[in-house]
């Protein structure tokens, strides 16, 4: 049945703004991007063989929490929260207890949330 085993390709994310998106996660990952339209988005793949990260324009915004959402490891919660907030993201919630906590979500420029993770 390898046949019928999919492959993850791509994570997308909707968005209205692709060069803003690009920017902003292009520069928090370190990725370039690889394909672009009107539509539509790629940065370089997540990993060796791992999906591409995509976006795709969209006409509505964003309106409810994320049913899916990256976790970014980072070995400073506290310092990638910094450098992602001069980038242009917002924090999601407030800290949870200890500022250098082992996670703490946060909000791309269109809402998008992810959260940074210390490997613990």
């Amino acid at each position: 049945m390898s046949g019928a085993v999919p492959k993850v390709t791509n994570l997308v994310i909707d968005c209205s703004d692709l060069a803003a998106m690009a920017e902003f996660w292009g520069e928090l990952l370190g990725m370039k991007t690889t394909e672009a339209s009107d539509d539509w988005l790629d940065l370089e793949p997540l990993g060796e063989n791992g999906p591409l990260l995509s976006f795709q324009r969209v006409p509505e915004r964003k309106t409810k929490k994320n049913r899916l959402h990256l976790d970014l490891e980072v070995p400073d919660v506290q310092a990638a929260g910094e450098r992602a907030a001069a980038l242009g993201a917002t924090p999601a919630t407030a800290p949870l207890g200890d500022p250098a906590a082992s996670f703490r979500v946060w909000r791309d420029p269109e809402g998008n949330e992810f959260c940074f993770c210390t490997e613990s």
